[in-house]
C-alpha cells in the first residue's frame, strides 16, 4: 500500500473483509485501531439478491467504515477468472454501500485457513463450514499488517 493510499484510508472504525467464492462467501470482521481480524460468518453465494441482502443486514449491524475484498491471482500475479469476479463484487460492494472498498492480495489464504485449521483437528464438513471465514480473516488481517508496516 502506497503512503498516499494508506493516508486516504479510514485510521479508526470497523472493517469487513470478504473471501468471494461462486458458491459462498467467507465474511471477517475487524477493528482498524487495533488490527485484529476475527472470523465472523460465511454466506451462500448461490442467490446474488439474497447474498446482497445478507451483506446489507450485515453493514447494518456492524456499521463499517471500510470493506475489503480479497483479490485471487495465480501464484505468478497472474489474473484469472475469479480475479475479475471478485473486483466486480468489490464494486458492487462500493456502488451499493457507499462504503470505501479496497482489495487485498489473498494468494494461498485458503491454503493457510485449510492448514490452521486441520492443526486445530478440525476437518472434512466441519472445516468446509468455516473455511471461506477462515481466509476472509486472513485477508483482513494481511491488509491490517500492510497497513501497520507502513508508518
Amino acid at each position: 500500500m502506497e503512503e498516499a493510499e494508506k493516508a486516504s484510508q479510514p485510521h479508526a472504525g470497523t472493517a469487513l473483509a470478504f473471501d468471494f467464492g461462486e458458491k459462498r462467501i467467507g465474511v471477517a470482521i475487524g477493528n482498524l485501531e487495533l488490527g485484529l481480524a476475527h472470523p465472523l460468518v460465511t454466506l451462500s453465494n448461490k442467490n446474488k439478491e439474497e447474498c446482497l441482502k445478507s451483506i446489507a443486514r450485515l453493514i447494518k449491524e456492524w456499521e463499517p467504515v471500510l470493506l475489503v475484498v480479497g483479490l485471487p491471482v495465480h501464484a505468478d500475479g497472474a489474473e484469472h477468472e475469479l480475479t475479475r469476479r471478485s473486483r466486480r463484487f468489490a464494486h458492487r460492494l462500493q456502488a451499493s454501500f457507499g462504503i470505501r472498498t479496497v482489495l487485498e492480495d489473498e494468494r494461498y489464504t485458503s491454503i493457510s485457513a485449510s492448514s490452521a485449521l486441520d492443526e486445530a483437528s478440525v476437518r472434512g464438513r466441519r472445516q468446509k463450514q468455516v473455511l471461506d471465514q477462515i481466509a476472509a480473516q486472513l485477508i483482513l488481517q494481511s491488509y491490517f499488517d500492510q497497513r501497520n508496516a507502513i508508518t
